[in-house]
């Protein structure tokens, strides 16, 4: 499948619907490490009665966190991490594959990144505008 090349504007267009969708995301996960603790002991009693509701909550959250993931991914950006709400959108600089690269809480996409460089390489925009 063909990469899918942003420009700065039309990352920064499609930061409101992966915002929404990170929200979800990120809302989900922290369902289910809420849950987490309590999983193991219902999943061992579920295998001997036949059901439980905390797995079936535990269920819904993962599936929430799966639709996000997938819409994310439909909108053409990658989610680098979960955990840390990272997304790049896969771009080009001077010819050369770069990411835009965001963070669930930031207002918009500030900086980018090498393909290889990850998180701790990251730059700011106006070094991308150059």
């Amino acid at each position: 499948m063909k990469a899918r090349y942003f420009t700065l504007a039309e990352a920064q267009a499609t930061l409101p619907q992966v915002k929404k969708l990170m929200e979800q995301v990120q809302s989900a996960r922290r369902e289910i490490l809420r849950l987490r603790p309590e999983a193991l002991p219902a999943i061992e009693q579920a295998a001997l009665n036949g059901g439980n509701k905390l797995l079936g909550e535990l269920a819904v959250h993962a599936m929430r966190l799966e639709e996000g993931v997938r819409g994310i991914m439909a909108l053409g950006a990658v989610i680098k991490d979960i955990d840390a709400g990272l997304v790049d959108f896969i771009g080009l600089r001077n010819g050369r594959e770069i990411f835009l690269c965001w963070r669930y809480g930031e207002e918009t996409i500030g900086y980018w990144h090498e393909l290889n460089a990850g998180f701790a390489g990251r730059r700011p925009l106006d070094e991308y505008i150059q």
